[in-house]
């Protein structure tokens, strides 16, 4: 039976009421995947969280493992939706100031629990399942385009020098996000996140005062 890239059947498209049955499901698994890691989490959990049947679960997934990678690409929608906002206005050091501030408030409001959805169920499946790997690398790649899109337009405008690679820069700004939500997480304090975001963002502010 056709699949896509969910590991959802595709015998023919989805009604109305069946994509918010699904959501549904992929929505019951993120939060409680999120609460207690991937391993933790089993299909009879998600089907009571989500009020549905065993058998509607394998109906829209054909595994567990095809429920995870939709619960990744489910996460990576959420998190670049909740920094929508914010990550449209990265070409300025104002605007990548908030956004820094918007991820620490987050945190904190989180009691610096879970930490990055996305980064941490990658870390949780990357040596077990490799098409749930490539899904949080993917996601992350998003992540990594809003952000190389404000130091892009930065660059075009003269505002970081002409040899600055703003690619790098991005890859090198989510790497410390990535790192400082870990340690924040492990350490249940934000002054990680807050120490990598700043070293970078300070990195920022030196190439526009050098330009």
């Amino acid at each position: 039976m056709p699949v896509n890239e969910s590991g959802a059947p595709e015998e023919r498209p989805l009604t109305r009421r069946g994509r918010e049955t699904r959501q549904r499901i992929v929505a019951a698994a993120a939060e409680l995947m999120f609460e207690n890691g991937v391993a933790e989490t089993t299909l009879e959990d998600i089907r009571a969280a989500a009020g549905v049947s065993g058998s509607q679960v394998y109906h829209y997934f054909a595994d567990k493992q095809a429920l995870v990678r939709a619960v990744i690409d489910y996460q990576a929608d959420a998190v670049l939706d909740a920094q929508g906002a914010h990550l449209d206005h990265l070409d300025t050091m104002p605007g990548l100031r908030a956004w820094r501030d918007f991820l620490v408030d987050h945190q904190r409001r989180l009691g610096c629990r879970g930490g990055c959805p996305v980064g941490a169920l990658g870390a949780e499946v990357a040596e077990t399942d490799a098409a749930a790997r490539l899904a949080a690398a993917r996601g992350l790649r998003r992540w990594e385009g809003r952000i190389r899109d404000g130091l892009r337009a930065m660059h075009a405008r003269g505002d970081l020098p002409a040899g600055t690679d703003p690619e790098d820069l991005a890859l090198a700004t989510l790497a410390a996000l990535q790192g400082g939500l870990l340690l924040t997480q492990l350490q249940r304090d934000t002054r990680p996140l807050e120490v990598t975001l700043d070293a970078m963002l300070d990195r920022i502010q030196a190439l526009t005062e050098a330009a």
